[in-house]
């Protein structure tokens, strides 16, 4: 089971940075193609939720590698599951915005995109909170 937690850990780490280091380094303008929900979001928090992914991404694994601070693991999996809460909500509210099946579908699988990261970052606080912390 710590080899599967490891492999989530280093999963969920990859998503969040990249998502995160694409909303830090890119402008709202170019986000809008790919993540529909930024538009009524002002720029400054798009960064915010960059910063928070990105520090998310560092947290899973770090803290675990190095064997300092290692409770900050599965703190990084909590935060993660309140940020996918929030995710799976907006791309629910957004579906009913949607003019078209299309655009109602895409946000359908945000939802569900979101609900399996959740799903996974929930597993790793589980584990390292309990059976198999560091």
């Amino acid at each position: 089971m710590n080899l599967v937690l490891w492999v989530i850990q280093i999963l969920l780490a990859a998503v969040f940075a990249g998502a995160g280091l694409a909303k830090l380094t890119q402008p709202k303008d170019n986000l809008r193609e790919m993540m529909r929900w930024v538009d009524p979001v002002p720029p400054s928090q798009v960064k915010a939720l960059g910063a928070v992914e990105v520090l998310a991404a560092l947290g899973l694994v770090l803290p675990a590698l190095t064997g300092i601070a290692t409770v900050l693991t599965p703190l990084a999996a909590v935060g993660l599951v309140i940020v996918m809460i929030g995710g799976f909500l907006v791309h629910l509210r957004d579906r009913k915005k949607r003019e078209t099946a299309a655009e109602r579908r895409l946000e359908v699988q945000g939802a569900i995109t979101c609900a399996v990261l959740l799903v996974l970052a929930a597993v790793v606080a589980w584990g390292r909170f309990g059976p198999y912390s560091f």
